[in-house]
């Protein structure tokens, strides 16, 4: 049931709460905050909202950077990592207009809204349904440096092999790269915490299946989450990378989501599943399709895969992101699909049966992405791809249900892959983003602001130095 002011209000006075966070999305997918006394939520808030400076948030200039926010009442919960009490809320963003405010087609949270707004009106369906998977590392300490003569980063973990020779909190109990995946107590050290991330999760709304530790011996976790619709589960990754971040903060380490902060190790993916549905039916199945996948679900794929280089611009929006899409290390690299194949893009599981489960995974997003930008963006292609009937085996993309990293070079060069760096992504984009603009989900000045964002950032880092590079030729 919907929750109403008058809801909210109670709660704030059974909990004893002093303040009301206010938590707003920018360009990027980082929360920023704003907090009122809990006594201002009042009628008025909810109809003229808050008013705030939008132009530090990165997106496009507009008529007035002037605009406001309105709290979406349903995500109202006790913020448990402010000391004084209070009350943690997200909302939408508003351009300021007569005779009412509008929404701002830039906020990342009215894309997304928009998006599911434009597939009810192609007819496909009314609900999208999706499930990211959380990867990321938990370090006991790390350091870096960015100054023009000292440039460095330094991570420790007790947990990974190099930990061997400490001196302090060490219990011999290592893991050799690559030897995380679900190893037990005790070399895994972070059971609890993750035990406690979950029940925190559970506070926030998130509905968890199931944590244990990745791949990475170096202190790499995942955290899946159970299905849900797609505008929820945008809302839940944001929540869900605070709370994660936080309770590893509460436990005197940290956690991060970069998709590949240790070279010889697993990168870290965000795992995106994803069915429909039409009047609680699902548009995804048929049993006599391959894979039980409908006709729908694989002109979906073939969407996903048709604009895949041009996704990851929205996807996989980092330097860092291609870094982790490289052979061997379970990431994907080429635009395919197959059946519980790991090394496609496009994967099917096969334990995923009934007709309410069939589904398939994008494997290749990772979590700096915005998630709202994201399933946006991967709802747009798919339903560009049934609009268009865009078959992905008589594109050539498979099924590949073989090991596409154990090809020959000869046979790899007739794959196509995806974007081995972020300014191959961006340019992708640039020359195929019509899919994303087509309902007016994706304002075209976002995108324009997105790729300058992106590529000033690729830019600084390209122009760095790198110790790898002292390595290679200092003594040349």
């Amino acid at each position: 049931m919907a929750r109403t002011l008058q809801d909210v209000k109670k709660m704030i006075e059974d909990n004893g709460i002093c303040m009301v966070d206010f938590k707003l999305t920018d360009i990027d997918g980082r929360w920023r905050h704003l907090s009122i006394p809990a006594e201002r939520l009042t009628e008025t808030t909810m109809e003229l909202g808050i008013g705030f400076d939008a132009s530090n948030y990165g997106y496009a200039p507009i008529e007035s950077s002037d605009m406001v926010f309105i709290p979406v009442l349903d995500s109202a919960v006790i913020d448990r990592y402010a000391k004084v009490p209070t009350l943690s809320m997200i909302g939408d963003v508003c351009i300021i207009d007569l005779p009412k405010n509008r929404p701002f087609d830039q906020y990342p949270r009215n894309v997304a809204i928009r998006a599911l707004e434009y597939m009810k009106e192609t007819g496909v369906a009314d609900q999208m349904i999706i499930g990211p998977e959380y990867e990321f590392y938990l370090f006991d300490e790390v350091k870096y440096n960015t100054d023009y003569f000292d440039m460095f980063t330094s991570i420790h973990t007790s947990q990974a092999a190099f930990a061997s020779g400490a001196e302090d909190n060490n219990n011999g109990y290592q893991l050799l790269p690559g030897a995380g995946y679900h190893n037990s107590l005790p070399t895994d050290i972070r059971n609890d915490l993750r035990s406690r991330m979950c029940m925190a999760m559970a506070e926030w709304g998130i509905d968890v299946k199931y944590h244990h530790p990745e791949v990475g011996g170096s202190g790499q976790m995942e955290i899946e989450v159970e299905l849900g619709d797609m505008l929820k589960l945008a809302d839940d990754t944001m929540s869900a990378k605070y709370v994660i971040k936080n309770e590893a903060v509460q436990d005197g380490i940290t956690a991060t989501f970069m998709p590949k902060p240790l070279a010889q190790e697993a990168g870290s993916g965000m795992h995106v599943h994803m069915h429909l549905f039409k009047d609680g039916q699902p548009v995804f199945y048929d049993k006599d399709g391959y894979a039980q996948l409908s006709k729908e679900a694989h002109y979906f794929m073939g969407g996903l895969l048709s604009h895949a280089r041009s996704l990851c611009a929205i996807t996989n929006p980092s330097t860092n992101s291609y870094k982790r899409l490289v052979p061997g290390f379970e990431a994907p690299v080429t635009i395919g699909y197959a059946m519980s194949n790991r090394s496609a893009v496009i994967r099917i599981p096969a334990y995923a049966k009934t007709p309410e489960t069939k589904r398939f995974e994008l494997r290749n997003p990772d979590a700096t992405c915005n998630p709202y930008l994201a399933y946006a963006a991967i709802l747009m292609a798919g339903l560009d791809g049934i609009k268009n009937k865009i078959d992905p085996h008589e594109k050539g993309w498979g099924p590949y249900d073989f090991n596409l990293y154990t090809l020959s070079e000869e046979e790899k060069k007739k794959i196509a892959g995806l974007p081995s760096t972020l300014n191959e992504a961006l340019d992708a984009l640039e020359a195929d983003h019509d899919y994303l603009l087509a309902g007016g989900v994706f304002p075209e000045r976002l995108l324009t602001q997105l790729v300058g964002r992106c590529r000033k950032a690729a830019s600084a880092i390209n122009k760095l130095p790198h110790p790898m590079e002292f390595a290679m030729y200092y003594d040349l």
